[in-house]
């Protein structure tokens, strides 16, 4: 998936931390609330601005950054 449409940095929105579409929801507010059991469907019941696609741009984004730092230790 290509992130790049979906997530955001801003340096006056949320500290420059990587958001969703301009809006306030970060990347990692998405990655806790996956991470503390939340399922897709609750989330996107919960926050109704989100889409599926959000979520999944989340994912990668956040595939991307771990894989950089991968490599950049190498």
């Amino acid at each position: 998936m290509d992130y790049h449409q979906i997530i955001t940095i801003e340096p006056d929105k949320r500290s420059g931390k990587p958001c969703i579409r301009g809006m306030r929801m970060t990347v990692t507010d998405v990655l806790e609330y996956l991470a503390s059991g939340m399922t897709y469907d609750e989330i996107l019941a919960e926050f109704p601005d989100l889409t599926y696609e959000d979520i999944m741009a989340c994912l990668a984004f956040a595939a991307d950054r771990e894989r950089k730092l991968a490599m950049s230790k190498v």
